[in-house]
This record gives C-alpha cells, sequence and structure tokens, in this order.
C-alpha cells in the first residue's frame, strides 16, 4: 500500500471481473463499469447503464482509452465516520475488442488478463478520466481530467461477480476464470472485497456459491451490490477503504435486503416530497417544466429528488401532474355543462307539450330553431371539445353543443322531460288543493296551518303533493284571505269615519277615545274577523288612526290612488295642453326677442347642430310659430374645461342648453356633465329668486346606417331625462339624411322658452291685493281617495270649458274659471282635494263654497263625507255630489240606491245643492251643472266673509296656515305679502295636513302684521302662533284671548275695505268690558287665557270655555281699541248674537246640528259606548276632577284626559240653534275666576315629528354628537347637569313634571342662551320648570343617535318578555353593561335623576310608570312607521320603567326592590294600560309630546 505524507491520503482500487470476448463474458459484462459509475457519479443523471467494450481503433487509440485496457473513473473525496477524509482514484481493468475482428486490441502490455489485472503499478500517460461512452471521440464536449502523474499503485481490489442470470454465460464459467483471477490479484499481498453484482436479478444459487466461495478464503469480504439500484455501492468500496486503512475498524456488511429497504423507504420519502413541491408550485396545466425546474433548482427537495432518481423521472413525474391538472379542469367544465345543461333546457325547451314526444336528436334540432340557441351553446368544428381552444375559455360559458351527443345529455334531456311531466302534475295538485283551501270557509285570517290540515287530509291533492307544497299553498292562500281581510277592515274604518274625525288635525286620541273606538269596532265582524291577526289588527288601526290626525298626501292610506295625488296628475297634463292651444301667452309675457343658447356633444357633434340650425335661420333670426327669435348660438366639445368654469356663464348667460348625444359613451359624458354645468350655474348667480335653466337632451340620428343599438339609446336618454328632470326630443319617425332634423329643432326650442316661461312666472314679483281681487270665489271640491271613478269625471265640467285656466304658480291642484255669475263675468278659484287634505283648511281657511263629492257604489265615501259635512259651519253653501254609472244604477241596486237617497235625504235637511253624475252619460261635462250652486255662494259671499272675518277675531290668533293668503274679492281683507321676512328661508314642516305641494296659494306666513276688524295693522308677538303660522298644523282647542289692539295707522289699507267692514257691524253695538293687554306688555305664555272648569257644563251652553287670568284684567282698562273692549264672558248679545241676528236672524253653527242624520250618526256611537254608565258613577268622579284640577294652567293638553267629553255633550241639535236660549243660559252662568298657577307657561303641544331641524338657529353644541360634549374629567354634559339640578332643586312639585310641555319659545330662549354662554344661570333666568324640563328632553331628541342604541333594541325587547321578575332584571342588567362608556354615563344619570322624581309622586303625579311613557321615545327614538315598533311599544316602555324603579339594582349594587304603593298604583287620572294606547300612533307623533292623560276640554 502507497503511503502518503498528504494530509488527505489517497488510495487507488482496481475494479476486475470477468472480461474478454462475446463468447467469454456473454452478451454483457458482469457490471464493472456500472459499480464505478454508481460510485463515482453517484447523481442519477450522470450514471449510464450501457457501456460498451468493442472499439473502433480510433476510439481505443484516444485519450480515453489510450490504447490501454483499464479506465481511470476518476477521484473521490471519501469522508470516513470518524471525521477523516481521503482520495478514491478508481481504476476499472477490462479487455477492449475490436469492432473490426471482434479480438482483444493490442496493447503495450499483452499479458492475458488475469496477470494484467493483478498488476499494482499502472502507467498511461495523459490519459484521460473515462465517463460514458458517448465521451469517446468526443473528449472535447466532456470534462477533461488527467490520471496523476500518468501512473498509479494499486492500494486494493473489488473483485466482481455477476449474480444474475447473465446473457449466454454461465456461471460456473465465471467461477472458474475468477478463480483464477484471485489466484492471480491475491499474491499481491493487497485487500480484495467480493462485490455480488446485479444483486436487483440475483439467482439464490449463484449467490450460496459466491459465499461459499468467500468462505473459503481468510481475510475476505462479501458485498451483494446493485449498482441499477443503487445499493450497498458505496459500502463496497468503504469496505474496501476499510481494510486499506488499518487504522479504521472493522467494516460492518449489510445484506442486500436490508440496503435495498433502507434505499426504497428512502427514494419514496424524496418522491413523496417531490411530489407534493410540485402540486404546489404548479396549479395551471399549462406551465413548463423548463420553468417550473429553473424556479425549483435550489430547493432541497428537488435536489435530493434529482440526485437520486434523476431529472427523467422528475420530468415524467411533472407531466403526469399536468395531465391530472388538465383532466381535472375537463371534469369541472363538464360538470359545470352539465349542471347548467338543466336550466338551459328550462329556458330553451319550457312547454311539455312541446318536445313531449321529441327524441333527443328532434330535440336538439328544435333547440338549434331557436333565437337564444348562440347566447347557450357554441358549436365547434373540431371535436371533442376538451381538444379544442375553448377548453381554455373560461369567460365563455356558452356549452359545447357535442356535450349534448353524449350520454350524459341524453339523460339530463329524459330527466328534464320527467321533470316538467311531474312539474305539470304538482302544479294541478296544488291549484286543486287550493280551490280546496278556498271552499273551506271556517278558515279564518291568521290561522295556524295545524288547525286546518285535519279537515283536508282526505283530499286527493293534499295526498299528492308534499308538505312543503301543502304549507305554501296554505300561506297563499292565508295571504289572501289576511289582505283581503285588511282591506275590508280598512274600508270597515273608512266608514265608521264619525268615529275618528271628532277631534282636531294633530290631536292625540285620549284613553278613553281609544276605548270608545274598540268598543263601537268590536261589533264588527269585519273587526273580528282579524281576531288571530291582534297586533296586525292593532297597527292598522293606529296608522288609520294616525293618519286622521297627521294627514298628508305622501302617507295616505290609498297610495296612488290619493285623490291630490291624481288631481295633481291630471291638471298637470290638462292645463299644459290648455295653455298650448292658447296663442302665445308666454311670449308676450316673458317678451323674449334674443335666446342665447349653449350646444354641449361629443367628437363635434355640437358643432353639427350648430351649423344645423344656422342652416334653418336667415342670418341668426329663427322663426318658430309665427315669431322670429335672434340666436346666440355657442357649441362646446364635452370634454371641454369651460363648461366647468362659471366666468363664461356670466358672459355668455345661456337661457338654456341643448345637450346631444349619438352614443352611450357620449351619453353618459353629458349626464356627468350636466350635474356638474348646473352646480356652476348655481354659484355664478348668487341671486335667491334665479330659476335653473333648461337641459335638453337630443338623440342624434344615424345618417350611414341604421343604428341597432337606436331603441337603446332612445330608452337610455329617456331615463336620464327623467333622472336629471330634462326634457327629451327623440328622433322622428320616418327616415331623412341629416343627422338633426327640423322638427327636433322646433321641439328643443319651444321646451327652452317653456322653461324660460316658467321661470318668468315663478320670478315675476307676488301680485299685488289689486290683482288678486280678480278672484271672486273660493271653492273647495272634495272628493274621497280610493273612490271608483276616474278624477277626470270629476274635473271635465271645469277642463271642458273654454274658461278654464291654471290657478297661480304653486298651486298644482287649482283652477281659475271665467264664468257669468249673476250680472257679470266672475272668476272662481277651483281648489280640488281629498278629504283629509281638506280637513286642514275646513275651519282655518276663508272657502265660499264646497263641492262635497262621494261614490254611491261605496259606503266609506258617504261616511267620509257625512264626517267631513258635520263640522263645516253652516254659513258655507255646500253642493252633494253623487257618482256612479248610469242612472239604472238607482234602480237596480239597492245598496247605490240607498246611498244616493241618503245623500239627497242630508241635502234637504242643511238646504244644500244635490247632483249625480254619471260615468257613462256626458251631461256632466258641462260645467253649467255647478252654475246655481256658484249663483248661491255669490248670493252668501258678504255673509260667509264676515263671519270668517269675525271667527278669526274671536280666536286672536289667526289660523295655522293660510291656503288662501289673499282676499277673494276687494272689499274684503286681505294679507300683504313682505318678501323680505326672516321666515322666508323656512320651508314647509314635515307633516302638512295637505302635503307640500297641495298649497293653493303661497304661504302668508312671511307676514308680520295682522288686520283687524277696523282694517288697522297690528303685529304678530306670539312665538308659537308663529311657529303655527309656518307649517299646516291646526292649533290644539286651547283658545287664546282675543287680541285687541291700539289702533295704528290704517293708511296701507283700501278704504273700500274699511267702509265694508263698518257696514256689516252697524247692526250691533259692542259693549265696552273688560280688555286684555297689548302685546307688547305681555309676555309670549299670556296670549292664552286659562280654561275655565267645564267638566258640568254642557257644550251646547257656550263657546266661551276660557276664563280671564286676573291679572289680565287687572290691566284691562289701559288697553284700548277701536271697536271697544270686547265681552268675553258678559252678555253675547252684544258680540257675535247680535251680528248674528243682524245677518239672518240664527246664530251660525255647524251642519251636524241642522240634520237629523248627521247628528244621529256622530251620536250614536258615543250612546253605544256609555249607554251603561249612570249617573251616579259619573257624578262623583266629575267632582273630583274639578275640585283637584280645576285651575290648571293652559300648558296642559286638553285632548289627553279620560275624562268622558260626551257625558254633558249635545243631545239635541236645537239647542244650539236657538240663540234666544242661548243667551238665557249664557246670562245664568258666569264662569268662575280662576287664578293664575305659579310660573305657568302657555305652549302648544303639536310639534312635527322629527324636523329636519328642531332649532332655527345654528349651533355647536345641540345636535352633535354625545361623545364631543364629555370629557374624562367631566363624563355628564354640562347642559343635562344644569337642567337637572334646576329641576330637582325647584320642580319636584310641580304636578305633571315632564308630562305637562313648556312654554317652546322658553325652550329655545334656554338654549340659545346656553349656547351663547355655557355658565348661564337658570335660576336668575327664572324660567317654568316645564321649560327646562322640555328643553332637557330636547337635547335628546336632537342627539344624531339615540341614547339607547339602535343595536341594543331588540335584546331589550326580548329581556321585557321574560316572565320571571328577577331573572329579567338580571338580563337587563347585562344588557345595560353592553351600552358604550359615555352613554352609560349620561344614562345612569339621567336614570337616577328619574328615580329621585318618581320618589315625589303623591305631589308630582308623575309615578315611574308615568315617567317612562313621557321618557322612553326619547330615550330609544323608535321609528314609528315599523309595525314592529308599534307591537313593542309596551315592552319598550316597561324596560324604562324598570330602569327607574330599580336604579339602586342597575347601577350602584343594591338589592332589588318591591314597587312601593305609590309606585305600583297609577294617579287618579291614570287608567293603567289603557293610557298607552295614546302612545302607540305612528308617525307624525312626536316623542317628546307623548304625554300622560289629562282632562280635554269640551270639544266645540
Amino acid at each position: 500500500m502507497a503511503k502518503n505524507k498528504e494530509p488527505r491520503p489517497t488510495y487507488a482500487i482496481s475494479v476486475v471481473g470477468l472480461s474478454g470476448t462475446e463468447k467469454e463474458k456473454g452478451n454483457c459484462g458482469v457490471g464493472k463499469s456500472c459499480l464505478c459509475n454508481r460510485y463515482v457519479h453517484p447523481s442519477a443523471d450522470c450514471y449510464y447503464s450501457e457501456h460498451t467494450s468493442v472499439l473502433s481503433t480510433i476510439d481505443f487509440g484516444g485519450r480515453v482509452v489510450n490504447n490501454d485496457h483499464f479506465l481511470y473513473w476518476g477521484e473521490v473525496l471519501h469522508r470516513g465516520d470518524d471525521g477523516l477524509e481521503c482520495r478514491i482514484q478508481v481504476i476499472e481493468q477490462t479487455e477492449f475488442i475490436d469492432d473490426q475482428t471482434f479480438l482483444p486490441h493490442r496493447s503495450t502490455n499483452l499479458q492475458p488478463y488475469t496477470k494484467r489485472a493483478a498488476n499494482t503499478k499502472l502507467q498511461s500517460a495523459e490519459k484521460l478520466m473515462y465517463i460514458c461512452t458517448d465521451q469517446l471521440g468526443l473528449e472535447q464536449d466532456f470534462d477533461q481530467k488527467q490520471m496523476p502523474d500518468g501512473k498509479l499503485n494499486i492500494d486494493g481490489f473489488v473483485l466482481c461477480l455477476d449474480v444474475s442470470k447473465g446473457c449466454n454465460r454461465k456461471f460456473d464459467d465465471q467461477m472458474k476464470f475468477v478463480h483464477s483471477l484471485y489466484s492471480q490479484i491475491s499474491k499481491a499481498k493487497k485487500p480484495i472485497i467480493i462485490a455480488a453484482t446485479k444483486c436487483d436479478e440475483c439467482v439464490e444459487q449463484y449467490l450460496r456459491e459466491v459465499q461459499t466461495f468467500v468462505t473459503g478464503k481468510k481475510n475476505l469480504m462479501l458485498v451483494e451490490t446493485s449498482a441499477r439500484a443503487s445499493v450497498n455501492v458505496e459500502l463496497c468500496f468503504n469496505a474496501l477503504i476499510q481494510q486499506m486503512d488499518k487504522t479504521r475498524g472493522k467494516p460492518k456488511i449489510i445484506s442486500y435486503l436490508e440496503a435495498y429497504k433502507s434505499q426504497r423507504q428512502l427514494v419514496v420519502s424524496v418522491s413523496d416530497k417531490f411530489e407534493k413541491l410540485i402540486v404546489q408550485t404548479v396549479r395551471d396545466y399549462h406551465t413548463s417544466w423548463r420553468i417550473v425546474s429553473n424556479k425549483l433548482k435550489s430547493h432541497p427537495d428537488y435536489e435530493e429528488y434529482i440526485n437520486l432518481e434523476g431529472t427523467k423521472k422528475a420530468r415524467n413525474t411533472f407531466s403526469k401532474h399536468i395531465e391530472q391538472l388538465r383532466q381535472e379542469h375537463i371534469k369541472r367544465r363538464r360538470e359545470d355543462y352539465l349542471t347548467s345543461l338543466p336550466k338551459i333546457l328550462n329556458k330553451l325547451l319550457s312547454n311539455l307539450e312541446e318536445i313531449e314526444t321529441l327524441s333527443w336528436t328532434e330535440a336538439q334540432s328544435l333547440m338549434k330553431s331557436r333565437p337564444e340557441f348562440q347566447y347557450y351553446f357554441i358549436e365547434l368544428e373540431q371535436t371533442p371539445w376538451y381538444e379544442t381552444d375553448h377548453l381554455d375559455k373560461t369567460d365563455d360559458r356558452r356549452v359545447p353543443f357535442d356535450i349534448l351527443k353524449t350520454m350524459e345529455g341524453e339523460r339530463i334531456y329524459q330527466n328534464h322531460v320527467q321533470h316538467l311531466i311531474s312539474e305539470k302534475r304538482r302544479l294541478e295538485m296544488k291549484e286543486k288543493f287550493k280551490k280546496t283551501l278556498e271552499r273551506v270557509h271556517f278558515i279564518s285570517p291568521g290561522q295556524p296551518w295545524e288547525e286546518v290540515m285535519c279537515f283536508v287530509m282526505e283530499d286527493e291533492a293534499y295526498k299528492y303533493i308534499t308538505e312543503s307544497d301543502r304549507r305554501d299553498v296554505y300561506s297563499r292562500h292565508q295571504q289572501e284571505i289576511v289582505e283581503r281581510a285588511k282591506e275590508e277592515f280598512q274600508e270597515m274604518l273608512f266608514e265608521h269615519a264619525e268615529l275618528f274625525y271628532d277631534l282636531d288635525l294633530n290631536a292625540t286620541p285620549s284613553c278613553d277615545k281609544m276605548s270608545e273606538i274598540h268598543a263601537v269596532l268590536n261589533e264588527e265582524p269585519r273587526y273580528r274577523a282579524l281576531q288571530k291577526l291582534a297586533t296586525d289588527r292593532e297597527s292598522l288601526l293606529l296608522k288609520h288612526i294616525g293618519f286622521v290626525y297627521h294627514p298628508t298626501k305622501e302617507t295616505c292610506l290609498s297610495g296612488t290612488a290619493c285623490i291630490d295625488l291624481k288631481v295633481e296628475q291630471v291638471l298637470a297634463n290638462r292645463l299644459v295642453q290648455l295653455d298650448h292651444g292658447r296663442s302665445n301667452i308666454y311670449y308676450n309675457s316673458a317678451n323674449i326677442d334674443k335666446v342665447n343658447l349653449c350646444l354641449v356633444g361629443r367628437e363635434g357633434l355640437a358643432q353639427e347642430l350648430a351649423n344645423e340650425i344656422r342652416a334653418q335661420s336667415t342670418d341668426d333670426e329663427y322663426t318658430l310659430d309665427g315669431k322670429i327669435y335672434e340666436l346666440d348660438l355657442l357649441p362646446v366639445d364635452v370634454n371641454s374645461g369651460m363648461l366647468l368654469n362659471h366666468s363664461w356663464i356670466s358672459n355668455f348667460k345661456p337661457h338654456g342648453f341643448f345637450c346631444v348625444f349619438s352614443s352611450i359613451e357620449s351619453l353618459n359624458y353629458i349626464g356627468d356633465r350636466v350635474s356638474r354645468i348646473r352646480a356652476e350655474i348655481a354659484q355664478s348667480r348668487r341671486d335667491r329668486y334665479s330659476q335653473p335653466v333648461p337641459f335638453i337632451l337630443i338623440l342624434a340620428n344615424q345618417r350611414d346606417s341604421v343604428c341597432k343599438n337606436m331603441p337603446i339609446l332612445r330608452h337610455q336618454g329617456q331615463q336620464l331625462a327623467n333622472k336629471l328632470q330634462c326634457t327629451f326630443v327623440d328622433i322622428p319617425s320616418g327616415t331623412f339624411p341629416r343627422k338633426f332634423n327640423e322638427s327636433q329643432i322646433k321641439q328643443a326650442l319651444r321646451a327652452v322658452l317653456e322653461g324660460l316661461k316658467h321661470n318668468f312666472d315663478m320670478m315675476s314679483p307676488m301680485p299685488s291685493i289689486k290683482d288678486l281681487s280678480e278672484t271672486d270665489l273660493r271653492i273647495v271640491m272634495c272628493a274621497m281617495c280610493g273612490d271608483p271613478f276616474r278624477v277626470d269625471l270629476i274635473l271635465s265640467p271645469f277642463l271642458d270649458s273654454h274658461s278654464c285656466s291654471a290657478g297661480q304658480p304653486g298651486q298644482c291642484n287649482t283652477l281659475i274659471l271665467d264664468k257669468i255669475i249673476g250680472d257679470r263675468r266672475r272668476r272662481i278659484q277651483v281648489t280640488v282635494l281629498s278629504y283629509h287634505s281638506s280637513i286642514g283648511i275646513r275651519k282655518d281657511e276663508l272657502v265660499h263654497g264646497y263641492i262635497l263629492v262621494y261614490s254611491a257604489k261605496r259606503k266609506s265615501s258617504m261616511a267620509m263625507q257625512r264626517a267631513f259635512l258635520a263640522e263645516v259651519q253652516d254659513v258655507i253653501p255646500v253642493q252633494l255630489v253623487a257618482i256612479t254609472d248610469s242612472q239604472a244604477d238607482f234602480f237596480e241596486n239597492e245598496a247605490i240606491k240607498e246611498l244616493m237617497t241618503e245623500g239627497e235625504h242630508i241635502a234637504t235637511e242643511i238646504t244644500a245643492k244635490f247632483t249625480a253624475l254619471y260615468s257613462l252619460s256626458q251631461y256632466h261635462r258641462q260645467t253649467e251643472v255647478f252654475t246655481p250652486f256658484f249663483n248661491e255662494v255669490l248670493e252668501k259671499k258678504n255673509n260667509i266673509e264676515s263671519f270668517f272675518m269675525f271667527d278669526n277675531s274671536r280666536d286672536g290668533t289667526g289660523t295655522s296656515e293660510d291656503v288662501f293668503p289673499q282676499s277673494p274679492h276687494r272689499h274684503s281683507p286681505a294679507y300683504q305679502y313682505y318678501p323680505d321676512s326672516e321666515d322666508d328661508g323656512e320651508g314647509p314642516p314635515p307633516y302638512s295636513p295637505i302635503g307640500d305641494d297641495v298649497q293653493l296659494l303661497p304661504n302668508p306666513s312671511e307676514r308680520k302684521y295682522r288686520i283687524d276688524l277696523e282694517g288697522n295693522e297690528y303685529p304678530v308677538h306670539s312665538t308659537p302662533a308663529g311657529d303655527h303660522e309656518r307649517n299646516h298644523k291646526v292649533p290644539p282647542p286651547v283658545k287664546p284671548k282675543p287680541n285687541v289692539l291700539p289702533k295704528p295707522n290704517v293708511k296701507k289699507l283700501d278704504p273700500n275695505l274699511l267702509r265694508t267692514i263698518e257696514a256689516g257691524m252697524r247692526t250691533s253695538r259692542w259693549t265696552r268690558g273688560p280688555m286684555l293687554g297689548h302685546g307688547d306688555d305681555l309676555e309670549a305664555s299670556d296670549n292664552y287665557a286659562e280654561p275655565a272648569d267645564t267638566l258640568l257644563k254642557s257644550k251646547g251652553f257656550s263657546d266661551d270655555i276660557y276664563a280671564v287670568p286676573e291679572d289680565a284684567q287687572s290691566r284691562s282698562g289701559k288697553i284700548r281699541n277701536s271697536f271697544g273692549v270686547l265681552a268675553l264672558h258678559g252678555d253675547e248679545e252684544n258680540g257675535f248674537d247680535s251680528m248674528s241676528k243682524s245677518q239672518g236672524g240664527r246664530r251660525p253653527s255647524k251642519y251636524k246640528h241642522r240634520s237629523k242624520i248627521l247628528f244621529s250618526k256622530t251620536k250614536a256611537y258615543h250612546r253605544r259606548v256609555h249607554s251603561d254608565v249612570s249617573d251616579d258613577e259619573s257624578g262623583p268622579a266629575t267632582q273630583k276632577k274639578k275640585k283637584g284640577r280645576g285651575n290648571r294652567g293652559s300648558e296642559e293638553d286638553p285632548l289627553l284626559s279620560p275624562v268622558d267629553p260626551w257625558k254633558g255633550g249635545i243631545d239635541n241639535p236645537a239647542i244650539t240653534s236657538d240663540p234666544e236660549q242661548d243667551d238665557k243660559k249664557m246670562k245664568k252662568k258666569k264662569p268662575p275666576k280662576t287664578k293664575e298657577p305659579k310660573k305657568t307657561k302657555s305652549t302648544k303641544t303639536t310639534k312635527p315629528l322629527y324636523p329636519p331641524t328642531r332649532r332655527n338657529w345654528d349651533s355647536n353644541y345641540f345636535g352633535v354628537p354625545l361623545q364631543n360634549l364629555v370629557t374624562p374629567d367631566r363624563p355628564i354634559p354640562l347642559f343635562i347637569e344644569k337642567c337637572v339640578d334646576y329641576i330637582e332643586l325647584t320642580g319636584l312639585t310641580t304636578e305633571g313634571l315632564y308630562r305637562v310641555s313648556g312654554n317652546k319659545t322658553d325652550q329655545d330662549n334656554i338654549q340659545k342662551q346656553f349656547d351663547l354662554d355655557h355658565s348661564v344661570d337658570l335660576i336668575v333666568m327664572d324660567v317654568a320648570v316645564n321649560a327646562v324640563a322640555g328643553a332637557l328632553k330636547a337635547f335628546f331628541a336632537d342627539l344624531p343617535d339615540p341614547l339607547i342604541p339602535y343595536s341594543l333594541h331588540p335584546e331589550l325587547v326580548e329581556a321585557a318578555k321574560i316572565v320571571d321578575h328577577y331573572e329579567r332584571l338580571q338580563v337587563l342588567k347585562e344588557i345595560v353593561r353592553k351600552f358604550p362608556p359615555v352613554n352609560y354615563e349620561v344614562f345612569k344619570y339621567v336614570i337616577s335623576h328619574l328615580n329621585r322624581v318618581s320618589q315625589h309622586s303623591k305631589t308630582t303625579l308623575m309615578t315611574a310608570d308615568n315617567l317612562s311613557i313621557c321618557f322612553w321615545p326619547t330615550l330609544m327614538r323608535p321609528d314609528f312607521e315599523n309595525k314592529d315598533t308599534l307591537s313593542t311599544t309596551k315592552l319598550n316602555q316597561s324596560v324604562i320603567e324598570s330602569f327607574i324603579q330599580q336604579c339602586q339594582y342597575f347601577f350602584y349594587g343594591g338589592e332589588i326592590t318591591e314597587p312601593s304603593s305609590a309606585e305600583g298604583t297609577p294617579p287618579p287620572h291614570g287608567h293603567g294600560l289603557e293610557s298607552l294606547l295614546a302612545l302607540q300612533l305612528p308617525p307624525p307623533l312626536q316623542p317628546q309630546q307623548i304625554q300622560h292623560p289629562l282632562p280635554p276640554e269640551p270639544l266645540i
């Protein structure tokens, strides 16, 4: 063994074995080359299984073989177990055969192989390392390494024996050769290892013989190897190295099976890792191997697999994965196609009769004939579909048609046919079952299915369909009968109109009123029909009540059938057409000669339109409808930045815009630009009276060819025009070569001129009194919403007249008639309204006559007419109109006959006109049908106006809203219009009795002066009254004192007006009596008198139910009036009674007191409810009420009382119709004097629900989020602390605290002062405690979000339903902990305050129950339009009550307390649960106004 002193010793190993010609070794070698290859180059990619020994002479003489019969395989760096390294040089002794002679090549060493292989010293100059057979002759293409020093000394031998079956070689011959070879190499005294090669193809007998051979030799070791399987190759050489290096221990030999098993485990593990790596990396089957290999070449799992198995196997693994991905993609696409196929068949082949007898092939042909076929299917030129590029078109959802030719496609078609058959049968059975249910008459609305199913279980259809279908059919049946029952219930409510319309607008029905309503309705079968749907029934009732007292056209129960909406539509269309028929009215009024037009378009379209207009003009003058206009055109591209610069608008001053488009893209550009242009125009025009500039949208023609998108363009253009509220000009029918037609340009120009005319009318100043005096009569026509006749029927008598014209701008339901009435032509203003809108003007507006329309086919229509007519003053003429189809209905239909007869009887009783209009007749189309009525109205006009003026002067505060702000006659009082009034900017309130758009004439709220009976102008000082003048609401029935003021300058009043009024008053003498103070001398609250005690007084005795406060009487001598001093409770003969006698000898009353039918209908309800109440029962209660609450201030709401207002009511209409009896009774009874309660402030009890802003000033404190008002040091807002401190200091003895409303002016003043100075002292301000309480509640109402978050409302409701008292409180305690920290602290503070207030309930009468009624809507801010909210009202109130009662338990860790007797028992005027009924009204009730019931004043 050669000894080398280098740190890394080098050993040379010679691999020997059977070699020679094919005759000697057979067809293949014993595996020497493969063994050397695997050891020197272990990587699978560097392993070559074929190494030939048959070479050409050239290859044999090359530098690799170098004319030697041995190969130099190279050098291997070996590291032992001890960490020492050595270098191993491998030599293979073989014998090369000439490919020509098939004999061994001649070499320098001519010894036979056995002797030559045993040589230990080898020499070959410049011999290169051998790699593979392909290297021979191409050495420059491979790595070239020379054998070191050209010589080697062999240190050990590896003797190879092939234990496989071999190829034409006998194993015995190989053993003989091995014996001979071993005997030669053993002489060299070098270590020898026997390597059994090809053990993966091992023959057991051969292996045993080799083992026997090894066993017979001393120090000879056998290693079982397989170069192809890479098993024990390295072990073989390592064992030899250990023998060559004496310092190493004896090697451990592992059998082939054990080594093979370990090797396979390693291969499996590495293969799994590589496959997972491929799956994770490759998701798209289009990925190439080159991209993946470059991406993974540095990954350890990839390198290990390549080294162990090779690149070829790795690529095969990748290819298999790619194919798997592709097949999965094909499978998904096929499943998607097959899944969508049933839906496609449902659309294309949905008719069972058409396909039931067709084969699948015929069905395919039928589908091809459908126009939608191309939308669902695609026919490919190549098949199958998954071999085409359609496979990768994932965005194309069309199904390849060749899928239909598969078995799955045919199966789906057959299933589709069967599904249609079964579905047809199922639908037939469902319909049959539906008819079965219709025959079961005992099914009631809301009845559960479980109660009904037992009666229909034997039905054939029941047995056929599934349970879900049964429930579905029953649900539809229930829905139908429920809807029908609800409609009948709503109609029943309309039929009981007298039951609901006896209170004023914006009132809140008391508990007794609600009890009365329920008692009457409970007798109705239609009421009991909804017994199982009590919640829905209650919601419908509350919705109806809410609408009755707070009517608007937006909330009309008839929806789109509302008369107000229909009248507006008809008048808008018909009156516009009438205006078009007249000759150039707007040309003369607006005096337009020059029109500046801006043309907006895209890609030169605007310039083309300008050229077309110029081509139709002469010197820029355009003729339209006989008038010449000078046109100034400015074409602008829609993308131009000039459009967004308002400077050009000021310079050019466009009168209108022509916006032209020819594509969807240009239309979108225009839609985006129009809003911006409008904003720039608004910015450039600072004048608040400026009106919007008209925009005209014009569709250009496609002159090249017929555009397929034209219908789409037309539709989109019309939609955009509707959205932008502008005119759309379409392409006229027919064909023409140009993009723009002359008719289009004329239509667009007319639209601009019409817009300018409209703006001119709107911009014109308010007409003077003289101009407006041309309207002689004001007539209101009323009809009921939902009546079964067309609105045109009742409007046609006016619209078909040539003398009909539109009303004032903004009066969309008013028309003007010019008719000869009496001795000359008169202007008659006719306003057509619904009954619910008319109620708001019945008392408060000057109306000369009513035309009351009802349908003779509908009982509720007659009931509504009766209810409305009953409250109309009998000085106003009435025309009753019955509507039916024809005269034959009277004789053929008993119901129609009854209603028409009733209407005629009522008209006879009240001396009114009665007529019938027939929809199938033409007579009603003549205006003369109402001429007699107009004559009667004209005759009574002066009396009507005199009574209206006197009635207003008695009320003192005028009307809540004047629908007619000007006098209809030059001799009648009129209002002056002040455009600079401070209230101009205020919009109408959100809950107007007649809606925002039904206003007949401009709102008079801007005027600051009123005119008294002598023609004096006097200022209006009462702020609450001003608030009501700015909205449509009727004030509460607390009548204010008459405003009798000193006579100021009257120079602005028409002298004729004075003479007219004085002439009407000469017949009566006004007796001087106690006077009232001037508005400047009194506070706002002093404008109202104190209500006298009227509980024992009959309504018929006196209209004057108010006593004068003592302080007012003490100052009465200081005030003067031109009429003298009005007597408030003296002899009425000197008052209106004298005036009445001079005007007809009868005191004006209401029509219900002149008609037995109207009066009996009204009284019938109340007698039915109170017939079981005896005098003994009612007497003590009345006496107790009188004693305890007789001197209550005007702050209390008289409509919230449980006291029965009908126990002292009118029993005979003759009582009020006899003025002499009235005078005698009034002389006998003097109203008692009442003391003014301490610090009471008058207020109005009705406010709009959730107004846009409750304040009329800007505030940085009120209405901002709660978290902005607190700090860690001050968790409670300062305003809340101040209010609570003031209330607890001064108000814990105030009766009705938080229930009685405070003066709104004082409430606003408190907040305004606090806005100015947060340190304001409420004690110094000396305000009423109820005003402070109202300001505190208003603070919470103005918060952006309620104090109790909406998200917790459902949890609170569910907690309130818990029956167990202690469990309920525990759950509520957990919920309150979920409050946001800021809300929790404020809520805790407020509830603690309310708890302290409830402890004084003996004096305040405010128990925890009453406080919760007042406060829960403020704290929770519910949505009363939601039916669920209405049904949980009581639960919400009980939650707040629990918080108040158990305050110590919830917030301070106290124990649960039992409610005290004072807490548990309501005050004497409460009615337990019934007191909550007034709280369940839908909007627009305002949470701050929900109060405990109080005694009402008798209705007048």
